[in-house]
């Protein structure tokens, strides 16, 4: 809330005032824009932060505050979506004009702001069990969704017999429909979650989800099930689009890795195991109980967040903390600073709707990470779609579907070891790099693990594709899949916390982007499948996607070498 008249005073006579008020401002996006600057004539329509001299920023940090800043390497570059409001404000008055801004705002009594660097409503001073409360609730929203994507792959045979479907694309296609809606939900979820906030967005999608998941536990035709599940996959895919928007409103660079490591693992660890689930599933009742279990599942984790989710966007929580002012008070001059703005909603609802899609189309950190993650993510979903194909088919090692569902146990493994590896390691490397780069945290910092995923990732591939015959044991397929899972596990946890931190306030729109890439492929590979599955030379085709994921990220390589 606004400050009183003694604490004013005593904010304006310290010196350090309008540098503390700097970090906690909008120039740094981990505290989402709620203080100082004319944000109506200096900001870019699509509300990113103004460019800031490197040099001086790293200059005026090492000389009088602690090392509490974080650079945003991801968006301070001339190719940011900000140019033109930098061009037209010159970098010489750059800090006077800062401090100056600052001043205002923490002069102006009846700016609803944070109270202070230390406002126990700030979602980054809350609690730690609070926090870990709200990353598991997320995780869980997280998790449940992609189950039902593939839990329904043993149940494949059993659903197109009932339904009467005869092609084996159409087959594939009620599978892998689920994930198309993924590239489409998270484009306007992520954008309206920076508008109305986290819960409302993320609570009444998966409501929206679990309607359509029912539905299609009652289809009667193949069209239905096409329809609906589409449908539940775009009420499923908000917290793939949210949830690291959550995460980057409740911790600190230094702690994100964690939380992310547990985020990151949901969305991988659910196609894995909800085959084991649907196979037994499959085998002891009908295919329609597998819609029925995960929305009975889902049921009960709606329910909790009902009682333990908590708001976290910072400039949703100032707004509801300035209408409470309001209504108090009677008097409508209480207002935070995106309100004073005075933008219409339809302005504000088409920035933040454009916003996945200009930052795919001019973020080159953007761009290479959604590209490296859509093709691992295409490749997870084409080794999973195999699996029925390999583990009971007659040709090859003829299992139950019970039992053939456990090799998914392979996967998920991999998915574990890499989350429990990558989530101290991350961390750990951030903060020793910080150190190196006086006390300068970069997003940068997150690439390292990066490296050795790339090579992990078509090693497992190449295991997998090589040994998956007849003729070989069961557990060379399975030493592959454990170690794509493991490889894939620490690649998604690297990217996904590199864009966090280059993009905090906008996290949200920029996983957007990323998952409608990702999901793109996702929904496309599996499709080929079949064909794939036809071919002689199948050691053959994993060559060359071990070829094809090596040169895109010694791609990824070269760039980071260059930065």
């Amino acid at each position: 809330m606004s400050l009183s008249s003694s604490d004013s005073d005593s904010t304006l006579s310290d010196p350090r005032s309008a540098q503390i008020h700097q970090i906690y401002s909008g120039r740094h996006l981990d505290d989402h824009s709620v203080y100082h600057s004319d944000c109506a004539d200096d900001n870019d329509a699509d509300g990113l932060a103004d460019d800031v001299d490197r040099s001086s920023l790293k200059n005026s940090v090492e000389k009088e505050v602690e090392p509490v800043l974080e650079v945003r390497g991801g968006i301070v570059n001339e190719r940011d979506l900000d140019l033109e409001a930098n061009t037209r404000q010159g970098t010489s008055g750059l800090e006077n004009t800062r401090t100056a801004q600052s001043t205002r705002s923490w002069a102006d009594r009846k700016l609803v702001t944070w109270t202070s660097p230390h406002d126990p409503e700030n979602p980054k001073n809350w609690p730690m069990r609070k926090k870990w409360v709200t990353v598991i609730m997320v995780s869980s929203f997280t998790f449940i969704s992609p189950v039902t994507s593939s839990m329904v792959a043993p149940a494949l045979a059993a659903l197109a017999a009932d339904l009467h479907i005869t092609s084996s694309v159409i087959s594939q296609l009620t599978l892998s429909i689920f994930v198309l809606a993924y590239a489409v939900g998270p484009l306007f979820l992520g954008p309206l979650s920076e508008i109305y906030g986290r819960v409302i967005v993320l609570q009444l999608s998966n409501l929206f989800y679990l309607v359509f998941n029912i539905a299609c536990g009652v289809s009667r035709t193949k069209v239905q099930m096409i329809v609906f599940r589409f449908l539940a996959g775009l009420g499923g895919s908000a917290p793939l689009a949210i949830g690291g928007g959550v995460l980057s409103d409740c911790f600190i660079p230094e702690q994100r890795g964690k939380s992310m490591a547990i985020y990151s693992l949901a969305p991988l660890l659910g196609p894995a195991i909800g085959p084991i689930a649907g196979g037994f599933i499959a085998e002891n009742t009908t295919w329609r109980w597998v819609f029925y279990a995960t929305s009975i599942a889902d049921g009960v984790i709606q329910v909790a967040g009902f009682f333990l989710l908590n708001e976290t966007y910072g400039p949703k929580i100032l707004r509801d903390r300035a209408k409470k002012i309001r209504a108090e008070t009677n008097d409508p001059a209480y207002q935070t600073e995106i309100e004073r703005q005075g933008k219409p909603l339809s302005e504000v609802l088409r920035t933040a709707l454009v916003r996945p899609f200009r930052l795919l189309g001019t973020q080159p950190i953007v761009q290479a990470l959604a590209l490296y993650l859509a093709y691992t993510y295409g490749l997870m979903y084409l080794v999973l779609s195999t699996f029925p194909t390999l583990w009971t088919s007659p040709d090859y090692y003829n299992e139950s579907t019970g039992i053939g569902g456990l090799n998914y146990i392979a996967i998920g493994l991999g998915f574990w070891g890499g989350s429990q590896i990558c989530a101290p390691l991350n961390d750990r490397i951030y903060r020793r790099l910080k150190a190196r780069n006086n006390g300068v945290g970069r997003p940068e910092f997150r690439v390292p693990l990066l490296v050795v995923a790339a090579f992990m990732t078509p090693a497992g591939l190449f295991i997998y594709g090589w040994t998956a015959q007849k003729h070989t044991h069961w557990i060379g397929p399975d030493i592959g899949a454990f170690l794509f899972g493991m490889g894939t596990i620490v690649a998604f946890q690297c990217a996904q916390t590199y864009m966090v931190d280059a993009y905090t306030r906008f996290a949200a729109s920029a996983l957007a982007a990323s998952a409608c890439m990702r999901s793109l492929a996702g929904f496309g590979f599996p499709l080929f499948a079949p064909y794939m599955e036809s071919r002689a030379d199948l050691p053959l085709e994993i060559w060359r996607g071990v070829a094809e994921e090596e040169s895109v990220c010694g791609r990824l390589n070269k760039r980071k070498r260059k930065r």
